[in-house]
């Protein structure tokens, strides 16, 4: 199992050896945030989007 980190947020990255991309999974929260990317940089890329959402909904 593979990690990322971003502003104090942990993400599980595992492979889907079926669809051919990476899937990550923020840790730690109540709501289910999730994403996806096919290199590792969009997957990257995806995490902190994820995060930043995230971060958005909480303050509305």
């Amino acid at each position: 199992m593979s990690t990322m980190n971003h502003k104090g947020y942990t993400a599980r990255i595992e492979l889907d050896d079926r669809d051919g991309i990476f899937v990550g999974r923020v840790l730690g929260l109540e709501a289910n945030v999730s994403f996806h990317g096919e290199t590792a940089t969009e997957l990257r890329a995806a995490f902190e989007t994820a995060v930043e959402d995230y971060l958005e909904d909480c303050e509305e």
